[in-house]
């Protein structure tokens, strides 16, 4: 059993008395975070940061610390290692690890990636349309990963004519990505590269002209600039600056690559531009002014925008124009707004309109025939699922690509055929293993809040293993920025269900599964609301048999970080154990510090500590604020060194805090991956380490034997 050590007066050095006892096998104390206060005073409201210092990511004292956290994981999971291989072999045989995607017809040719056995990354290529056509490789992360422990691909955009691509590489998990240009029809790679850029990028219809955009300091893509191929990059020309900072800029193309997008947007405002993508070296022109809490999106067919947006329509209402006159006192209205579905998003092609509705929490596909005029929903019959749209790139084309899942379904590939209505599967993921969905149960039920509000809960169990009230259970939440926390398939989840236990997903407000009143209800001043909500679903859940407290996990990341960390303040004794990923627990802090990147971005969301109600509301959630002297849940915390959305200072300092202050023996540890940024390891099989890493860690504190 592990021992609280006495918080020190001073920094001092590590020693390495402690990291010879675990290399021995022995458990160590934990680390001690040295306290020195930092006082701020903000309306009135004198606050003392004894972890402040943990912020210097240069101090070699910080580092060290890291790591001797990461030792003392390490040593209190010894006894977790076979297990740790033992769930990595099981969810490994699952997958196919040689496979390949469904290749997406563009043009004359056919663009897919594939993976290899014993290779962490995937390879894209492309054949031509035509038989026996030879495979032509465009990138191997695995070669362009050599020499990094991570590597993202964000932008990956062909010309037109498919001669070029133009790829963006982000190797640290900064989410600074380096644009780069291959000559596909010679094999070859461009001279031109451009640094800091974000992970799109799109082509004018030249085929030799990029529209990217540059990150500032707080790395928000605010700089679109305009690149010719075999130019300089330093004679790039600026072709707008965002200059407000609660705002971002994306570039995009229309399906029919007539006009090019400009977006710059918050959490809940947008503004486009329009260019012609015939002419690469036109202006963008404005399509309507921001306006505080209007959102609109744009996509366009023949002589017409088709406008997505929530002006006096909270749940979005679409809208077309002339694109001859795009003004906003122009727009007509084809498709109005309804209280009780959310129109989610829109595709156009050049015969139909596709609408993504979601109605009590479900996604909704609806097509429009605008020949033949009439339109009508694809059906899918199980009680809760997921829908993602699929790679359609051809605006003329009569198949719309999705994708689809359950908690019991693994991911599939639909071509679905919309003058037919024929459904065609073009791909189910294997579960190797002899994977059976009948031993399966789903069920879909609602919990009621303090508030009377029903909360949806998706719920997944062995129908062999549920026993009244003794099952072990994962319940996981988020809950903020209108984000649908979606009831998609896992295989490597079947390790948990096979020994077991329930998972559980609380739709809970803040998120978006319930229409954009839902995020509202869990946003600002009622953000509450989304705590509240994922407590009222586990005392629902233990109260109606399907758990008890000392068998329930909570997890999640990120915002869900946020969450995790208010509800174990609120009610520590009602879980057993937490699992906290990157979690944003540090919210004052944080939002009072606008060089932090997404900072000013997030006062669109929770508001700012600047504005004293809006502070004094945050310091009474804000996990680190309110860590006190009492009992906590066992407790897993994960952090990323090079993460720009949640400072690794963050769960760091929250878990020095917990650890100072908390009354009870349970385990506290604290992960810190060195080499990677907010989305954890980048291979895939090193992403399977890491859940096999937490399934142990459960499994470890419910006292449930391998």
């Amino acid at each position: 059993m592990h021992k609280k050590g006495v918080i020190a007066a001073m920094i001092v050095s590590l020693s390495a008395t402690l990291f010879g006892g675990a290399q021995s096998g022995v458990n160590i104390d934990p680390p001690v975070a040295s306290v020195i206060p930092k006082v701020d005073t903000v309306h009135g409201d004198i606050r003392v940061d004894d972890y402040f210092w943990l912020r210097d990511r240069t101090a070699p004292v910080v580092l060290d610390y890291l790591r001797a956290e990461n030792e003392y994981t390490r040593s209190m999971m010894l006894d977790t290692e076979s297990l740790q291989d033992s769930i990595y072999a099981e969810m490994l045989a699952r997958i196919e690890e040689t496979d390949m995607s469904v290749p997406v017809r563009r043009d004359d040719y056919c663009y897919y990636s594939r993976t290899e056995k014993g290779k962490e990354y995937p390879i894209y290529c492309r054949t031509k349309v035509s038989v026996d056509s030879a495979e032509q490789v465009l990138i191997d992360l695995n070669e362009l990963c050599s020499g990094h422990a991570y590597i993202e691909l964000g932008a990956y955009e062909v010309s037109p004519d498919n001669r070029y691509l133009a790829y963006s590489i982000d190797t640290t998990g900064s989410e600074r990505y380096t644009l780069f240009f291959k000559d596909l029809q010679r094999n070859v790679m461009l001279s031109d590269h451009i640094a800091n850029v974000d992970d799109l990028a799109a082509w004018a219809n030249d085929n030799l002209t990029v529209y990217y955009t540059v990150l500032d300091d707080a790395r928000r893509p605010f700089k679109l600039y305009r690149h010719k191929l075999g130019t300089d990059a330093d004679q790039d020309r600026m072709i707008y600056h965002e200059e407000d900072d609660a705002f971002w800029l994306e570039i995009t193309k229309t399906r029919s690559e007539r006009f090019l997008l400009m977006v710059s947007g918050s959490h809940t405002t947008t503004e486009v531009f329009h260019a012609d993508a015939e002419d690469p070296s036109g202006n963008f022109s404005l399509i309507r002014p921001r306006e505080t809490d209007v959102e609109y999106y744009i996509e366009h067919r023949d002589t017409v925008f088709y406008v997505l947006t929530n002006d006096g329509a909270p749940n979005f209402k679409l809208m077309e124009v002339s694109v001859n006159d795009p003004a906003a006192g122009n727009w007509q209205e084809i498709i109005p707004h309804r209280d009780s579905v959310l129109l989610d998003g829109i595709d156009v092609f050049e015969s139909y309109t596709v609408l993504y509705e979601r109605e009590r929490g479900l996604k909704k596909i609806r097509i429009i025939d605008v020949k033949g005029n009439n339109d009508y929903y694809v059906d899918f019959p199980e009680p809760t699922y997921f829908l993602g749209t699929g790679d359609n790139p051809e605006f003329g084309s009569e198949l719309l690509r999705f994708k689809y899942s359950s908690l019991t379904t693994p991911w599939t590939v639909f071509d679905y055929h919309m003058g037919t209505r024929v459904r065609e599967m073009k791909k189910r993921d294997k579960v190797r293993g002899g994977y059976d969905a009948t031993l399966y149960q789903v069920e879909r039920i609602y919990a009621p809040a303090d508030d009377g509000v029903s909360i949806p809960i998706s719920l997944v169990y062995r129908k062999d293993m549920m026993k009244y009230g003794e099952n072990p259970m994962l319940l996981m939440g988020y809950g903020a920025y209108g984000w649908s926390y979606e009831p998609y398939f896992s295989s490597n989840r079947l390790s948990l269900l096979d020994r077991g236990f329930v998972y559980a997903i609380a739709h809970v407000r803040g998120g978006g599964e319930m229409g954009k009143s839902w995020h509202e209800q869990g946003q600002f001043l009622r953000k509450i609301n989304t705590f509240t909500d994922f407590i009222a679903c586990a005392k629902y859940l233990t109260n109606g048999g399907y758990t008890t407290s000392d068998r329930l996990v909570i997890s999640g990341g990120s915002a869900g970080g946020l969450l995790i960390g208010a509800v174990i303040n609120m009610e520590p004794g009602l879980f057993k154990a937490a699992v906290a990923d990157v979690p944003f627990v540090d919210v004052i802090n944080t939002l009072l510090d606008p060089s932090i990147p997404l900072t000013v971005v997030e006062y669109t969301e929770l508001g700012s500590p600047f504005d004293e109600k809006f502070y004094w509301y945050m310091k009474s959630y804000s996990p680190y604020d309110n860590v006190a002297a009492r009992r906590y849940p066992h407790m897993l915390v994960t952090a990323a060194f090079n993460d720009p959305r949640v400072g690794y200072w963050e769960p760091a300092k929250w878990t020095a805090k917990i650890r100072a202050l908390k009354s009870d023996d349970n385990l506290l540890i604290l992960k810190t991956n060195m080499d990677a940024g907010h989305g954890g390891s980048s291979g895939r099989y090193a992403e399977l380490r890491d859940f096999a890493f937490e399934y142990s860690f459960m499994l470890k504190v419910l006292g449930i034997a391998p």
